[in-house]
């Protein structure tokens, strides 16, 4: 898994490889920019609202939410993304924590209209992420949703069909979502619908 120092190095070159990887139609952002336009698409059906993004990076989707008016909280752990997002979003709250130690007190301490994470819950286990997720619903203002574009599967079968093509470059150390599993386990907690958007990738709608 690439720690810290790994995402500080990677900052500058980060939007570029995404692209690269998309226009390919390749593991692992093929489908990228249909989730970003999908979770942007539905945050902007309200004016002015409370976003929290988890792991914004180099702030690609909530600089458009940010121009559009809403007002972003974010926490990611690079220190390298950050500088490069608040160039973008100086007004915004950018803070740098780690989300896998769960979420900083501040962030707990308000409401949302919208919860966002693009690419970025892959690093906590299948477990974590139940368990982040749980974290997050109790801040979620009425009628709020959580909104995960990431790499994504509907099941097991095709995580596994991904896989095989691509183990010279798949990173074993992510967890990546599977969709029939992760509502599974939150069967009773909150609604959950998977929206597929690629071979490899999709939007998680999560609502109470």
């Amino acid at each position: 898994m690439m720690n810290k120092q790994g995402f500080d190095l990677w900052a500058t070159a980060y939007d570029q490889d995404v692209i690269v990887s998309e226009e390919k139609d390749e593991y692992p952002f093929a489908g990228y920019q249909k989730n970003i336009n999908g979770i942007y698409s539905e945050v902007m059906k309200q004016e002015k609202a409370d976003v929290l993004d988890i792991g914004f990076g180099t702030g690609v989707l909530t600089t458009s939410l940010y121009e559009a008016g809403h007002r972003i909280t974010g926490i990611d752990f690079s220190s390298e993304m950050i500088t490069i997002a608040r160039k973008k979003m100086p007004g915004a709250k950018l803070i740098e924590w780690d989300f896998a130690k769960g979420l900083p007190s501040i962030v707990k301490e308000e409401t949302y209209n919208a919860v966002v994470s693009t690419y970025a819950l892959h690093h906590l286990s299948d477990e974590g992420k139940v368990r982040m997720i749980e974290e997050l619903l109790p801040l979620l203002k009425v009628g709020g949703k959580i909104f995960i574009g990431d790499v994504a599967f509907e099941t097991r079968e095709q995580l596994h069909a991904c896989r095989e093509p691509n183990l010279h470059h798949w990173d074993s150390d992510e967890f990546y979502f599977v969709a029939d599993e992760l509502e599974e386990a939150l069967r009773g907690t909150c609604k959950v619908t998977f929206h597929k958007h690629s071979h490899c990738g999709g939007v998680f709608v999560i609502e109470k």
